[in-house]
């Protein structure tokens, strides 16, 4: 199970403490923000492309989308979303568990600016049904991630 490996990362790293398991969905950003009791931005979520035949993962606030110039900008292609089935293949876990904890060897983490602007954040634990309460430091320090990026914009609406 995909929850089982990364809580276990996370075990290991001495944050297991922090994983929440809920009774209700949090499979998606608003749902998340319900289940957690946090508004939506402060869900972090996994956003995941294919770049030169590779797996990429962006994690972002929930309030954010991918800005396509900004992402051509950085990745020098244009931004292709990986299919669900392709997700639970190259990165481990299934869409609305999606986390940076317990992935597959070969995926590049990212972890966009949108989510410097909150002191805790809340990315998934491999099931769309947790959540890890993290600071940005904490989010940059397990997630093996390859640096701060500012591919994103406000979801207007």
């Amino acid at each position: 199970m995909a929850f089982d490996k990364a809580k276990a990362y996370l075990d290991e790293k001495g944050f297991g403490d922090r994983v929440k398991e809920f009774e209700v969905s949090s499979a998606t950003v608003e749902l998340a923000a319900i289940a957690v009791g946090t508004e939506p931005a402060r869900i972090a979520k996994s956003l995941t492309f294919m770049v030169e035949d590779k797996p990429v993962m962006i994690i972002c606030a929930g309030d954010v989308k991918i800005d396509n110039s900004k992402y051509k900008g950085m990745f020098h292609t244009k931004a292709k979303m990986l299919t669900a089935e392709q997700v639970e293949e190259l990165i481990g876990h299934a869409v609305g568990g999606v986390c940076p904890f317990g992935i597959k060897d070969g995926v590049s983490v990212y972890l966009d600016e949108s989510m410097k602007r909150f002191d805790t954040i809340y990315p998934a634990c491999g099931s769309s049904n947790s959540a890890v309460k993290l600071t940005c430091e904490e989010l940059e320090l397990l997630s093996g991630c390859l640096g701060w990026i500012d591919v994103c914009k406000l979801i207007e609406g």
